[in-house]
This record gives structure tokens, C-alpha cells and sequence, in this order.
């Protein structure tokens, strides 16, 4: 089917009206959910007193969103307003076409009581560099033991002084260190001519804003953009970076007004409650958490960028919004990560990703990767196992509609059919991606829970209706993509004349 397909105008009017109607039907069911357990005794944690002149509690049951929003929030600003500064005073006293490596990159060096922690990563990256097995083995054994408390212990006696946030930095900048030495091995081992130095993996490392927080970039990627001599913004781009970081100021600012309204967070924790209410409710809340977890990566991710864009780097973009998601292939909450592994990983075993034994090994080992990254548990194995299947299901699906009788019947279809047929099957796609990823997010019981009503109890008129109004979501997603390969295809030709 093409990108050119298109259906009638009120055809989509219908499906928006359909997902509309829906999303406030849901919401209704979700906000008076809210309202009626603000007092429960088994909602005290996750509900504490919010803004007083809302006049309403507010949910804080993610720790995360908290805890760098509201605990650490000065502690951030203050970093990274920090380095915007020594960056910017740099830039006016070093001349950037004096040879030097540019100061912004580096100011993370200083961080002596993290060298402790890097060292060791950063030895094992330069002396495995020409060998895969070597990589394979040292780097897999560091990540996997990351988790484990008496290795942490042992590894955090290297940094002397306690504080607040010791836990918190020292699981993140120690993960993200061992993916960046990763990349700096594999990158140096492709190298033909020349090798990278030392001080080349200190300022691949130690980018300040990258470094706690993330998102990761392939070190091949961050090589050739801090290399560059001439360091010129485009037309506008200032005023684009203003604009997105106001975007995320407004969108912090809305998410914790959304918070004193909607408990969505904290309403799954309690599955006598959530047996009270509706198929639709339930399926609207498994849906808003992911949505939820989406918004929290844009933003965090986001302020990062914005800061990463003013030193001249083009980070990895935000994660595809949850909405937009009817394919396993598309489907990732950190797309810098999702970059490491494609890489490194996914593309290289799969090549190609259209023979079904090399994409089922590719995946196998993709999810092993990102298994030892979340840190192995009970919870993360069954969410690895259910989204490697989904991934290679998706493959088996499309080669066996690409059997002859399949092929010959689609061909003798019009694309608008062609296009709701596979719309059809993206629904129930979407809601495999939605279940898959919730037991995840929140809880194996809350997943259970949810897909036993829409399946099970809920059949056939929740099913059905959930299904439909999903459908209608998805031929309004096709539409989007459409209009936008069609403005992608003029600006390619017109770049060409």
C-alpha cells in the first residue's frame, strides 16, 4: 500500500469524531475515578497535597517525575545553567579555530570523583578494541553487574562523600558510561586509519548534559559533530531552541496540573478499585500511562536537547509518541538507546531484517542486550519476551500476506480498501504494543488485570467498540504520515531543482 492512499473527507471526519468521543468518554470515567478515591486509606502514598489553590491533591506516585521535577529541580537548573555559562565564556575566550578541543565538551572532565567510576570502563574500552569477544564479554559482565548491590557497594567505595542524589548519579552516569565506552570500543575496532585518543573518550564521556541523564550517542555520531571547525547555526535556530524550551517548561507546568486532576498513576495500584470500573475506563488508563511515560521521556530528553543543541549538537530526537505507535518496529521509550542497539545490534545481526531465522537471532540478542540494561528481574524478562515475540510475529504476519494467493487478492483491491484492511490488523497492534509495555510501566497485575477485561469479560461489546474506535485512530495516523511523505516528497524535489 502506498503513502499516497487516500480516503474521503468524511470518512476521517468520522474517525476523529468516533476517537473523540471516545477519549472523552474514557476520561470522564478516569477523572470521576480520581475524585472518588482522593481519600482512600491504600492511595495515601501516592497521593500527597498539590498546589492549594487547585484545591486538590495531587498524584506522585511516580518517584522519577518527582523526584527531578520538585526534589533535585534546583539541583538540575543550577548544573545545567552552569554549563551553558562555562560553555558560553569558553566560546568568547577560546578561539574554536585554534585547535583546541572545544571547552563545553570537556567541562565535564572535572568531575574527578566520577573518573573513579569511568576508569576501569574506560580501560576495558582501549584494550578490547580490536577484538568483538573481548567487547562482548567485559562490557556484557560490567552491565550485568551493575544491578547487583554487593557490586555496586564495592564499586561506589571509589567515590568518597555521601549526599542526595549519590544513588540516583551513580546507577545513571555508570550505566550510560559503560554504553558510551561500548561504542567508543566498537567504533575504535571499524577505525581503518589512525586510532582515537584517550582524551577523545574523556569528552565522548564526560558531555555534562549527557553524561547523569543521557540520551546516549554512538560515539561515531558525537565524534564528527564536536569535530567540526566551523560552528554556524542555521536560519532560525535560535528561535527554535527558545521555543522548544518553552514547550517543555509548559509541558512540566501541564503535566503537574494534569496530576491534581487525573490519578492515573496511582488509581492501578489498588485492583479492587480498578475492578469497579469500566472496560473503557481501564483500557483509557493503560493507555494514558503510556502516553504518560512518552511525555516524561520527551521532557526530560528534551531539556537535554535543548541545552546539547546550543553547544552545536544534534541529539537523539525524542521517542515516537505512543499514539502515533501501530509497529513493533517503531516502538522505544529512549531513542538514543534504540540508535545503540540498532547499530550495533539489531542491524547488524538482521542485516536486512527480511530473512525470519536471521531476525528472530537479531532480536533474541537485542532484547538480551537491553535486558542486562534495564537490569535482569522477573518483570523485565516477561516484558523482553512478550515485545521479541510481537517484533518477530509482525515479520511472520507480513511474509505470510506476502504468499501469492494474499499478494493477488490485495493487488485486486483499491488502495482505500488495501489501506483499512491493514488498518484492521495495526488496531489490534496497537493494543498488543499498549498491553505488552503496561505490565512494564506499572504492574504485571494491572496488565493481567486490564487484559482479561478487554478479552475475556468485556467481549464482544468492549472488544469490539474498543477495537473499532482504535481502528479509527489508526486510519487517522495513516492519514498523518500520508500528508507528510507527500510534503517530504516536494521538499526532496524541490531541493533537487
Amino acid at each position: 500500500m502506498g503513502v499516497k492512499t487516500m480516503l474521503p473527507s468524511y470518512e476521517l471526519g468520522f474517525y476523529a469524531l468516533a476517537v473523540t468521543c471516545a477519549v472523552v468518554y474514557s476520561g470522564s470515567g478516569i477523572f470521576e475515578a480520581s475524585r472518588d478515591s482522593v481519600n482512600r486509606k491504600a492511595f495515601r502514598d501516592g497521593i500527597k497535597p498539590g498546589w492549594h489553590y487547585f484545591g486538590r491533591k495531587m498524584d506522585v506516585a511516580d518517584f522519577e517525575w518527582v523526584m527531578w521535577f520538585t526534589s533535585f529541580r534546583n539541583v538540575i537548573i543550577f548544573a545545567l545553567s552552569g554549563h551553558v555559562l562555562f560553555g558560553k565564556i569558553c566560546s568568547m575566550t577560546v578561539p574554536q579555530s585554534s585547535g583546541h578541543p572545544s571547552p563545553p565538551y570537556c567541562s565535564g572532565t572535572s568531575l574527578s570523583a566520577w573518573r573513579a567510576v569511568f576508569l576501569p570502563c574506560a580501560s576495558v574500552s582501549l584494550s578490547v578494541t580490536q577484538r568483538w569477544g573481548g567487547f562482548s564479554n567485559a562490557h556484557a559482565c560490567i552491565l550485568g553487574l551493575c544491578p547487583v548491590k554487593t557490586f555496586s557497594h564495592w564499586w561506589s567505595g571509589f567515590v568518597t562523600g555521601a549526599f542526595d542524589l549519590q544513588d540516583v548519579l551513580f546507577y545513571g552516569g555508570s550505566s550510560f558510561t559503560i554504553m558510551r565506552c561500548m561504542s567508543f570500543a566498537l567504533e575504535s575496532s571499524e577505525k581503518k586509519e589512525g586510532i582515537y585518543s584517550i582524551f577523545d573518550l574523556l569528552k565522548y564521556n564526560f558531555y555534562l548534559p549527557f553524561f547523569f541523564f543521557g540520551p546516549v550517542m554512538t560515539f561515531d555520531q558525537f565524534h564528527d559533530q564536536v569535530s567540526t571547525r566551523e560552528l554556524r547555526r542555521k536560519d532560525d535556530e535560535m528561535r527554535n531552541i527558545r521555543v522548544h524550551a518553552l514547550f517543555h517548561v509548559g509541558a512540566i507546568i501541564a503535566v503537574d496540573i494534569f496530576f491534581h486532576f487525573f490519578y492515573i498513576l496511582t488509581l492501578p495500584s489498588d485492583l479492587k478499585f480498578m475492578n469497579r470500573l469500566s472496560d473503557w475506563s481501564l483500557a483509557g488508563l493503560a493507555y494514558s500511562n503510556l502516553v504518560y511515560d512518552w511525555v516524561k521521556a520527551a521532557v526530560m530528553f528534551g531539556v537535554i536537547n535543548t541545552i546539547a543543541r546550543l553547544d552545536h549538537l544534534d541529539p537523539p530526537q525524542p521517542p515516537k509518541c505512543i499514539t502515533m505507535l501501530y509497529v513493533f518496529a517503531e516502538t522505544h521509550f529512549d531513542r538514543g538507546i534504540n540508535d545503540w542497539l540498532c547499530k550495533y545490534v539489531y542491524d547488524h545481526i538482521g542485516e536486512n531484517h527480511d530473512n525470519i531465522m536471521k531476525e528472530l537471532v537479531a532480536t533474541i540478542a537485542t532484547f538480551a542486550v537491553t535486558t542486562l540494561w534495564l537490569g535482569p528481574c522477573e518483570i523485565v524478562y516477561i516484558w523482553s519476551v512478550f515485545n521479541c515475540f510481537g517484533l518477530n510475529f509482525e515479520l511472520w504476519v507480513q511474509k505470510f500476506f506476502q504468499l501469492e494467493p494474499f499478494a493477488k487478492l490485495e493487488a485486486k483491491m483499491s488502495a482505500a480498501m488495501s489501506r483499512r484492511i491493514r488498518a484492521v490488523f495495526g488496531a489490534a497492534n496497537f493494543w498488543a504494543i499498549v498491553l505488552y509495555n503496561i505490565l512494564a510501566l506499572n504492574s504485571l497485575e494491572f496488565a493481567l488485570l486490564v487484559t482479561k477485561r478487554l478479552l475475556l469479560t468485556g467481549f464482544p461489546v468492549s472488544t469490539l467498540s474498543i477495537w473499532f474506535v482504535t481502528y479509527c485512530g489508526v486510519q487517522l495516523i495513516k492519514e498523518r504520515e500520508r500528508i507528510l511523505a507527500i510534503k517530504e516528497e516536494k521538499c526532496d524535489k524541490a531541493k533537487v531543482e
